[in-house]
């Protein structure tokens, strides 16, 4: 399997697949790239665009890139001591490439210049399972969605096994992505594996370490803890799975599948079980667990809000009020008004002062603009402070989202609010402002959601005010 005749131009490159497809692998095609369009493409290997997947396993470094169109993908850049032969690494990219399935990351292109060696993916817009299982404060990840994050895993792991991939380099919660619909796709760049000579000729399957991670990856959904891959036996050694199970879920799981679940992890870390355990073995315990229920990733809820049945729809805010009858108009006299905040922008403002000192003018043309309800102009020129500058304070994604809601753009109005959400966590804005977007998206039921947990986060806030 050759590599292509030429590369790509960045002003006309392949289009950028940010969802999976399940087409056929014998028909799919990747893309050479040269050096210079990916480059480019992650300027010059910015800092702020590192999205590293491993947590630190790996020296290998991935980042966020974006084509001249606007396409999103994923770089991998390797040490420069990886892949010695061009030969193998071409060879084993067109491997990985062909492989399509609804919980893989598509391979979409690989880079072979000189000593640099570099791959291409599609970019999964919603995070890792370490973020969304590790490291949210209020989100607790149900039960449900669990059990269907580790389906998904032993699914693609099986798929890739079937296709001659038996073994997964440093799988765990940061090999785990969400797609753009919130479901968990296994990355693709673990797949691609250095083989030696001897280990070619022979196979060398590891499928024994892909067991164990499976079995740590277990302990990780069980537990909702970031343990080392070393130290999950005895995470679960000698304990039940009531001592294990992540206390934030609250008692809302299933016991009896949980305690599959714990077996299957205590005889996946167990070395002398793991001979007889493989992928299939895997998808067949979880279709078994596998419940029919539609549970999306991207539905922000929480558990406790179960046991908070005195929030009421018919108490909310003015905010909350006018987001759930998507009131565009009385949410922009809010958001003019409402300086959340503003603490915020007043404990950085000599950072401010000294990091943009020439983009105040463009943040005040973006706040006039947006009184004015010129929200074309107030997005060119939040973006405009958002692309220069470090740091960005929440009320600029905040007032940047309501800005393509009104301008029907409802898919980047998520983002924002999620992207504000990140900036400052406990902020009811920022999911109010998604409970809208998700709204625009017909995605009624995450909308809903999301507007109750903002109305929690609220009272929450409004109760330790009147506390302090």
């Amino acid at each position: 399997m050759g590599c292509c005749n030429s590369s790509p131009s960045m002003e006309d490159p392949p289009p950028p697949q940010n969802v999976h497809q399940n087409h056929g692998g014998s028909d799919s095609q990747i893309t050479k790239f040269s050096f210079t369009d990916l480059n480019k493409a992650t300027e010059n290997f910015c800092l702020k665009n590192i999205v590293s997947e491993n947590g630190g396993e790996t020296s290998d470094i991935v980042y966020k890139g974006r084509f001249h169109n606007g396409g999103f993908i994923a770089v991998k850049k390797f040490t420069n001591m990886a892949w010695s032969d061009p030969n193998q690494f071409v060879e084993e990219a067109h491997r990985v490439g062909k492989l399509r399935h609804n919980s893989v990351v598509n391979l979409i292109g690989y880079c072979c210049d000189g000593n640099e060696r570099l791959l291409v993916a599609a970019f999964m817009p919603n995070d890792t399972l370490a973020k969304r299982l590790f490291h949210r404060k209020i989100q607790t990840m149900e039960w449900e969605m669990r059990l269907r994050v580790a389906f998904c895993v032993a699914q693609a792991l099986d798929y890739c096994s079937g296709g001659g991939f038996t073994s997964y380099n440093n799988l765990s919660a940061y090999s785990v992505l969400f797609n753009e619909d919130g479901d968990a796709c296994l990355s693709c760049f673990g797949l691609m594996k250095e083989f030696k000579d001897d280990q070619r000729t022979t196979g060398s399957v590891n499928s024994e370490s892909l067991i164990f991670r499976f079995g740590t990856l277990l302990v990780n959904l069980l537990s909702g803890k970031q343990i080392p891959p070393s130290h999950a036996p005895e995470m679960i050694h000698g304990k039940s799975v009531v001592e294990l199970i992540d206390p934030n879920l609250k008692g809302k799981f299933s016991a009896e599948e949980a305690t599959i679940i714990f077996k299957l992890a205590s005889q996946c870390l167990q070395y002398e079980d793991i001979e007889s355990l493989n992928t299939k073995d895997l998808v067949t315990t979880f279709e078994t667990l596998h419940t029919k229920t539609n549970v999306k990733a991207s539905s922000y809820v929480m558990l406790e809000m179960a046991k908070r049945k005195d929030v009421s729809l018919n108490q909310l805010s003015t905010l909350g009020d006018a987001c759930l009858k998507l009131d565009l108009k009385a949410i922009h006299k809010i958001l003019v008004m409402a300086e959340d905040d503003k603490e915020l922008v007043e404990l950085s403002f000599e950072e401010w002062l000294e990091e943009v000192k020439d983009i105040q003018e463009v943040r005040k043309r973006g706040d006039q603009a947006f009184l004015e309800q010129d929200f074309e102009t107030a997005i060119d020129c939040y973006s405009q402070l958002i692309e220069f500058r470090r740091m960005v304070y929440p009320s600029v994604y905040a007032r940047r989202c309501l800005c393509y809601l009104f301008c029907n753009q409802p898919d980047r109005a998520l983002k924002d609010g999620m992207v504000a959400q990140q900036l400052f966590p406990d902020w009811p804005t920022a999911f109010y402002l998604q409970s809208v977007a998700l709204s625009k998206l017909n995605m009624i039921t995450d909308s809903a959601d999301t507007l109750k947990e903002a109305t929690l986060l609220e009272a929450t806030r409004q109760h330790q005010e009147e506390e302090s």
